[in-house]
């Protein structure tokens, strides 16, 4: 084989050879953002998860506080109705002995 003819498939074989590294290369960067932008749209998607589960955790802890301040305030309620009721009981035999009392001080005075 002649020398040019040679020196001529070496140049065609190097070009060849440099276009696929290229494309290879364009291969990798096109991939490489490929897979950062998708990178970028998961950690977008957890954060949005993530902010959708606070919410709807602090939701359930806003509603869990009211039904229990609720039922501290329906005990409250009770139990002041309760010490109503007793003290209204007494009344009659306070008073009872409230008189009791003034009429011993007065049949002692006389």
């Amino acid at each position: 084989m002649p020398r040019p003819e040679v020196l001529e498939r070496i140049k065609a074989a190097e070009e060849e050879a440099e276009e696929i590294v290229a494309e290879a290369e364009q291969d990798r960067d096109d991939r490489i953002a490929e897979a950062r932008e998708r990178a970028d749209e998961i950690r977008a998607e957890a954060e949005a998860e993530a902010e959708e589960m606070a919410e709807r955790r602090l939701q359930e802890a806003e509603s869990e506080i009211e039904a229990e301040a609720t039922e501290i305030r329906e005990e409250g309620q009770a139990a002041r109705e309760e010490l109503i009721a007793q003290a209204e009981a007494q009344m009659d035999e306070a008073v009872e002995y409230a008189i009791t009392q003034f009429e011993e001080a007065v049949h002692a005075q006389t």
